[in-house]
Formats: C-alpha cells, structure tokens, sequence
C-alpha cells in the first residue's frame, strides 16, 4: 500500500472535518463507535495483507492478467475496493441510524432527517447500493469513465453484503437522490464530502493515477466475483471489534500498530505453496503414501501422473478405472503437480456422503503429513459437513485452535507446538482455524473434505455465493464417485464445472464406471466447448483417462489395467425369503463369509430376520442407514475389522457368516466377501458391489477360502424373472426406475445362466456393460421392447422434471467480460448451508426429518443411550444423565448429538408435520442456545427403556443390531 505511516499521512490528514465526523459502526450496548475514515483504512490494509499473505498465487495471476501493470494493478485494485466498499454510509439513509453520531454530523453541515421521517423509503438505499451509486458517479465525473464501463468494479462495492444488486434496484435508487444527499444547501456538502473521501481513497491507496488505464479494460465476470469476495473478507475482519477495536478505546493506536496487532491476533495460515517434483511416479507415491516394501504402482496411477506432466495447461483429468485401483493416491498426486503449475493453495476433496467424508479425512491428513510445503508447516484444514465437529479427527484439530483476538505488538504471542515423528520429520501444524469456521468461511481453509453439496453449492443463486467461488477458485479441486451424482445434481455440477473452467481451477474426477455420455458432458462444461472430445478413444475404452485444459480439446490415455481381475459367475435367484435361506445354507455348508444387498432398509431388515432364524443371531450382521450416528461408526468399524484386507485382520469368522446391508456396503469400505446376493440395481452400481467379491488374494488361487466359494460369484434377486419380462421388486423400483433397472437386466442377460453364462470379467466388462446400459442402442430381447419404450417415456418424463426444477435457482452461466453482475443470484434461495433444507437444494430428495436419539429412565429422566462404547480418550459415552432442567455437560450434550438418526421416507409430507408437532411436545429451554450448541434446535425423540416409543402413527423400535424399525399403527 502507498503512502505507509500514521494515520496523520493517511486517510485522516486529507479530509476535513465534515468528513471526519462521518461514522461507520456503533455498538448501541457500549457506545463504541468508529469513524468511516478508520474502518476505511482497516479494510484496505487488511486486503493488502491478504493479497500478500494469504491469496493462493492463481488467484492473484488471474486477476492481474487482465489489468495493464500486472500484478501491481491487481493489489492496488483489490486494496482500493476494499478501501472504499462503505462509502454508501456517507449518506443521509445510513447516518441517521444512530442518534447522537448522526447529531455530530449535523453539526458539520451534513444535515440529515431522522430514522423515523425517512420512513420505509430508507430501505431503498442500503448502503451497499449507496456506494455503488456513489462510486460509479465519482467515476465518471472526476475521472471521465464511460456508464458502461463503471459497473464490473463498482459491483463489488455494491455486493459487499453478499448479493450483487439488480438493475431495478438501481433504477429505483436514482429516483430517490434524497437517500444519497439531502436535498437543499446541506446537498453540497454531503455530496463534497462523499467526493473528498473518495479523492482521499484514491491518493491513498495508490490508484489515482491509475484509473485513466482502467477506463478500458473488461473484467471477466469471475475477476469480479474474486474481487467481491475479497472485499467481503477483508471487511468480515476489519469489523471484528475483538481486532479492531471501536472508539474511544480503540483510537489510541496507530494505523500500523492497529494493523499489526490485529494480524497477529488473527494469525491466519498462508496458502499451500506446492513445489514442482522431477520425481518418477514410482518415487513420487513411495514418499507421499504408506506403500509397502517393494510394492509397485498401478498403471493408471502412473499414467495419471505422466498426463498431468504432458497437460501444456493444468484443467480437468477424469481418470475412469476399476474400484481398488488407488484412484484416490493418483488423485492427490496429480493435484500436487496440477497445484505447482497451476498456483492454487489448497485441495478440496468432494465425496457423495458424509459417511465417505469421514473416511476421506483421515486419509488427506495423512497425505498432508509428508507433503511437501506442508509438513513442518502451518496449513488449515476443514471437514465440510454439517456434522463435522462430530468426527474425532476434525474435533480434535479444532481444540488446538484458539481463540481469536488482537494481540499487543509488545506482547510475545505463545510458540506454536511442534511434532515429531520416528524419523524426526518436522510434522505439519494442522488445525481447523477458529476464523474460518461456520457455513459461510469453512470452505476458505486450504485443505478440505467434505460432501459434493459443498461444491454444488457454489452453482446455487445463494447469499455470499462469491465467498464460495473465492474458495474453490484457489485449490485443485477433486470429485469423487462421480457416477453417483443423478440428473438433478448433474445440473449443478455442470454449471459449477463451467465456472471452474474459467477459473482455470484444476479438477480431478473419479469414477469406477462413467457413461461415454456423461464424459463428454463434463468434459464440454469445464472446457467451455462443445466439440472438445475430438481425442476420444473408443467409447469402451478402460480403464481411461481424459484431460482437458479450459478452451482446450481432450487427450485421452488407456492405461493398462492391473494384473488383477476376477471373473464373476451371475446366476438369477428366485426373489423369496425362503429361497434365499436354502440358497445360503447350501453355499455356507463349509463355511463363508457371504453379502446379501438389498435396495431399501425394509428389504434388509426382512432379510436378516428370516437368516437370523436359520442361521442363528450370531451369524447374521445387519448395515443400512437407519443408525444413529455413533452406531453406524460402529458398524463400519466392525466390518472393517472382520471383513478387510488379510494383511489387516485376524478376526475374519472361520465359520459361515452373513451380512445384509443396504447400499452402504456399495462405497468407501474396503471389505471382501466370498459370495455376493444382490438385488438387481442399475448396472455401474452392481459392478461396484461386485467389488466386494474376492476384492483380496486370500491364498494362491483362492485356496484360504470354502472350497465352493473359491470361484466369485453373485446371485442377482431382487426380481421376478419367471415372467416374460423381469418384474424388479417395488421397492427397487421407486428408488432406482423401471427404465434403468430393465437396461441393466438386459445387458446382463448374455452372463446369466439363462443366456451364455459367459462370467462378468473384472475389469475387461465393466465399460462395455456401462456403455451399454446408459447408451441409445436397443438392448434385450424383442419382447422386452414394449416395456421398455413405456419405461424409457416415464424415465424421461422424470429426467427432464429434474433438469427443470434444478435449473429454477442454478447460477447463470459466466457473462462476457465487462458485463457487470448486477443480478448475479437474482431470484435466489437466500442463504443456504449444510443442513437438510441446504442439500435439498442441490439433491432431489423428499424433506425428511433428523432426530437425536436418547433414551427416558422409568424415573421420567434422560440419559445417551446404553450401549454406546467408549470414546477414543475412553470416556464413557453410555448412559450419561441428560438433565431436563439443566444444560447438560458439553461431553454429555456431543454424545447426545452424535446419536441423531434421519427418520425414513414413511415421516415425508403431511406425516412429517405432524411428527414435528408430536417431537416439539419435548421441548427443553435449557437445551436450546449458546450455552447448548450441540442440542440447540434438535429435535428429541426420547425411547422407553425397550428403547420403543410411537410417533406420528407408527411404532417405532430402535437397537444397536438392527437399527431403527418402524411399523404402522393398526388404528392409523
């Protein structure tokens, strides 16, 4: 910043007194207050600091590129508008909302009405709009700018609270120039001192002589939007009182002591400075990850690497390959390279559940451990769901954060811990910073996992949308699972994809199976064309790998696959309970660990009841969704440890065992299973389940297994396949479609023992079966065709409703350069985060409730539930007294919130209205608050001591072996 020093040779030595009194902020509890000048100075020199300190290098470049000195012009541009963002307060509609100040002004010639006089009128000029009107007149008028052109930097100003205004917004403000500038003599003077502070501005920040070459120069839409977002930042710190303190207090330090203290008190992590590695792929993973001795890479981890060193320009990479190839090891890899080329600071690491978030979590903080630019650093890290402070990991780095506060520039702040390993390797300083915290500035940190909400969010017309452009535009950013993402998502996803291409962020997706189709939808978002396949390699072709760079065409790469492959047996089963008890006990004669899958909870449940009666309680473990959160860590952890790799486990059953899960067994667990059940599901979906099958070498050629089981195999139920035209259950049918389901069966049908009984080989048929079923050619036999032209209509019929509801709030595409983004999230949702309502927004899914779970004694009091296990400080967590009318222990209260549990579809609708009138009846005000944020605005469903209670018609039961039950009422 120019012109560096005291306040004197600042701001304050270049204005008179009229201006000086103008004031900025007032807190009606202590009367502190702040001069507009002063909160002017400390937004600017905040910017600056961030510009310097904490912008990712990419960010910075793609802001200079456009303006004619650079670098320099950037800074100074960015520091300028952030100067300035609050000159709307020097107008009558902003001043007179505090009595005695806006008297003050009075006294030097700003003559104002009061609140009161003005009315409801006042509200058509918030002082954000206020100073881009201002601005943009001062623009033209002393300095000679076009109409035209003032509005893509003045928009920044006027959307410094998180909404860009819209033309009629400033139609309706030019018709009401009394907002601005009293009317009368005192006119001249407010309309003199809005000049002066902005001619002060100006000098001081370093832009006067500047302006006349930005007369012509057209920002990108996306410049714009990262300059708001600064602005928004820098003035989110600069109005921290505990930083910068209010007056009279606050007015005995100097402009750079003020600074100074404030930062150091802030003591925000710099960006991730990725360095550029000349190491061959092999060594690169054997320094980054946890490779056995002697273990040798995958071929598609070392192509991915090989492409991302051949991309002329860092883009998009879609790497498609089988499950268990290290898809996500090739992924941090190229993002480390993409990182060093490309400038960003960080990597977001995008995944479909928070169930995979957590899992993820661990393992990016393990990656970052031997990172270079990171280990032996001070980097942030967040875990973006809206249960994140629940996981261990994450709460952990939250606890080593501080408060945040001004620090004395006398004062010696405390060292930072250090960490050291066997090796004596300097660790990274991780931690989940106390400012970037919350909905709105989480996404901010350098290094985050979390839900793909989070990134769709950022194609959401919401609130505050440039803080979560700011915060991707910065990191490599990695999607996972990509082929589970439906239409209404896809919508947003592509538009996001879009915006990212003209970030020239990077971006990694990862899929196991991705229609042709659907690659080249991605691809077209992110490089802005519609002709960029023109490198496509066979449309079956697998594993693959495509790049593209924004505005660029594709590259595609076909790795070899692995040595590994498993061939699978598919054979129809009879969809009966019974069926599927004789089919077992006749496969588990000699024992076997078998997965049976079914589609809905309803299924699993009635499945494990009729196998527990056959084969004994015992032997039977349930998973599915329907567990409260604690106990589905539970469930996870217990079918790692029985049912992982060999190398990893001694508990593995040695006699036969059974698990029926539902979905959750599709993704992220790294189990293995001797026989596989599956429902019929869409056919990219089975080919993951399929990946539970034999995933390890148990023994050469298997032998470690029944000698039955030795040979993978899956029997596909879940159907009726004796009429002419398999008839999948209701169940299947309401979540995944008729249409997608008889594709599925079709391009199954030379693998089932009806047909060729050719096996499904892994991974040579998982492309050409996708292709197939998500493709356009006819498939199944010629009296299929009926039933399936009926299903296609309705599917498309649901398909195209997806896409047309989605679209109704999804952000516009990227605008020319220099056309402002007035209206940017016109017509929006409001502010939208993590919680049920947010991710309906961006998932097309039917409202459901959430509740917390706890269990009422016979004495009528509450306690956490009994059965829960010790946490990982091995503090009891069961049983713990939850008093009605009290706040509960935080310890006590965070157990409580980790057992919330999302009720199923049977509480949606009108049912779901009266479950919330029901649910409210226990409502606690000690709960609620500050002093209880983890039970604040819960909703408590409290069982008896059979852990039973009804609800809303139904009877519900709930246990840590089978999760939630729910029945209907015979009188509802």
């Amino acid at each position: 910043m120019s012109d560096e020093g005291s306040a004197c040779s600042g701001l304050l030595g270049r204005l008179g007194g009229p201006a000086r009194s103008v004031w900025a902020k007032y807190d009606r509890d202590s009367d502190g207050w702040l001069p507009l000048w002063r909160h002017m100075e400390d937004a600017a020199a905040v910017a600056g600091l961030l510009w310097d300190r904490w912008l990712p290098a990419g960010v910075r470049r793609l802001v200079a590129e456009v303006l004619p000195q650079g670098d320099a012009d950037a800074r100074a541009l960015a520091v300028w508008l952030a100067g300035v963002h609050d000159i709307g307060k020097a107008t009558p509609a902003f001043a007179c909302q505090a009595d005695q100040l806006a008297e003050t002004m009075r006294q030097h010639g700003l003559e104002m009405r009061s609140a009161k006089a003005m009315g409801p009128d006042r509200r058509v000029a918030p002082h954000g709009l206020a100073g881009q009107v201002l601005l943009g007149e001062w623009l033209e008028e002393r300095h000679g700018w076009a109409p035209v052109r003032t509005g893509q930097f003045t928009v920044a100003v006027g959307g410094h609270h998180g909404v860009p205004p819209e033309h009629a917004q400033i139609t309706a403000l030019y018709e009401h120039e009394e907002l601005l500038r009293t009317p009368g003599p005192s006119g001249r003077a407010w309309r003199q001192v809005q000049t002066e502070l902005l001619d002060a501005c100006a000098e001081r920040f370093g832009v006067a002589r500047r302006l006349a070459a930005w007369r012509t120069v057209k920002l990108p839409q996306p410049v714009q939007v990262l300059l708001t977002a600064l602005v928004i930042v820098s003035d989110w710190i600069a109005s921290n009182p505990d930083l910068f303190p209010y007056f009279p207090e606050g007015a005995s330090r100097g402009g750079q002591e003020r600074l100074a203290a404030a930062w150091q008190g802030l003591d925000l992590p710099e960006p991730w400075l990725a360095e550029e590695t000349n190491r061959s792929a092999q060594e690169l993973f054997a320094s980054r990850f946890d490779l056995p001795a002697g273990a040798r890479i995958r071929p598609v981890q070392e192509a991915a690497v090989q492409l991302a060193r051949a991309m002329e320009t860092p883009g998009l990479m879609i790497v498609e390959a089988p499950m268990g190839e290290g898809k996500t090891e090739a992924a941090l890899a190229v993002a480390e390279i993409f990182a060093a080329r490309s400038g960003a600071g960080g990597v977001f690491f995008a995944l479909p559940t928070m169930a995979t978030g957590n899992a993820m979590f661990p393992r990016l903080l393990n990656w970052l451990e031997r990172l270079p630019g990171v280990a032996g650093a001070r980097r942030s890290v967040h875990l973006a769901h809206s249960k994140a402070a629940l996981n261990e990991d994450f709460a952990g780095l939250m606890a080593r954060a501080g408060r945040v506060a001004a620090v004395g520039v006398d004062e010696v702040p405390p060292a930072p811990r250090q960490r050291h390993d066997e090796q004596h390797r300097a660790a990274a300083e991780l931690v989940a910073h106390a400012w970037l915290r919350g909905h709105k500035k989480a996404m901010l940190a350098s290094f985050v996992a979390g839900t793909i909400d989070q990134l769709l969010f950022a194609g959401l017309k919401s609130r505050h949308l440039a803080l979560r452009h700011l915060a991707v535009a910065g990191k490599v950013v990695v999607i996972d699972e990509a082929h589970a993402y439906d239409t209404y998502m896809s919508v947003y996803l592509d538009r996001v994809l879009s915006w990212l291409g003209a970030y020239r962020v990077p971006v990694l997706v990862l899929s196991a199976t991705l229609p042709a189709l659907r690659r080249r939808e991605l691809v077209a978002a992110y490089s802005g064309r519609t002709d960029a396949d023109a490198d496509t390699a066979a449309p079956d072709a697998y594993p693959l790998l495509t790049a593209v760079a924004p505005g660029g065409a594709a590259l595609c790469r076909r790795p070899q696959a692995s040595a590994r492959s498993t061939a699978v047996h598919l054979e129809c089963l009879d969809d009966g309970l019974d069926v599927l008890a004789d089919r077992l006990e006749n496969e588990l004669a000699d024992g076997g660990c078998a997965l049976v899958i079914r589609n809905t909870v309803r299924r699993v449940l009635e499945a494990a009841g009729a196998l527990r009666d056959r084969f004994g309680a015992e032997n039977v473990t349930v998973a599915h969704s329907s567990f409260v959160d604690l106990d589905r860590a539970d469930k996870d952890s217990t079918l790692l440890r029985l049912f992982g790799p060999p190398e990893k486990t001694d508990d593995r059953p040695s006699g036969r065992h059974i698990v029926v899960a539902s979905q959750v067994a599709e993704q992220s667990l790294d189990v293995d299973f001797d026989l596989l059940v599956s429902d019929l599901c869409p056919v990219d979906l089975l080919l993951q389940r399929m990946g539970r099958l034999h995933r390890h070498q148990r023994g050469p050629g298997q032998t470690e297994r029944p000698e039955r089981l030795r040979t993978a195999r899956c029997l596909l139920t879940g159907a009726d396949w004796t009429t002419p035209v398999p008839a999948p259950v209701r169940g299947s049918v309401a979540v995944y479609g008729q249409y997608t389901l008889l594709r599925s069966a079709a391009v199954l049908l030379p693998h089932l023992d009806g047909g060729l009984g050719r096996p499904v080989r892994l991974p040579a048929d998982i492309s050409p079966l996708v292709q197939s079923a998500y493709g356009q050619a006819p498939v199944g036999p010629d009296h299929w065709q009926d039933a399936l032209k009926k299903a296609r209509e309705q599917f498309e019929r649901h398909r195209d409703d997806q896409a047309e509801r989605a679209a109704v709030f999804r952000l516009g595409d990227v605008g020319k350069p220099g056309r402002p983004l007035f209206g940017w999230v016109a017509a929006g949702v409001g502010d939208t985060d993590d919680t049920p309502t947010g991710r309906a927004q961006v998932r097309d899914s039917r409202d459901s409730l959430e509740v917390v779970v706890v269990q009422r004694r016979g004495d009528g009091s509450l306690a956490t539930l009994p059965w829960l296990k010790p946490d990982g400080k091995n503090r009891q967590r069961a049983c713990l007294a939850l008093p009605q009318d009290a706040t509960p222990t935080r310890f006590a209260a965070r157990t409580a919130a980790s057992c919330a549990l999302r009720l199923p579809m049977q509480f949606s609708g009108e049912t779901m209205d009266r479950a919330i009138q029901e649910l409210e009846q226990l409502y606690m005000p000690n709960w609620q608050g500050r002093d209880s944020p983890w039970l604040s605005d819960q909703l408590i469903l409290a069982v008896d001591e059979h852990c039973q209670t009804r609800l809303a018609g139904f009877s519900l039961k709930y246990g840590p072996v089978d999760g939630l039950k729910v029945t209907q009422d015979a009188d509802d």
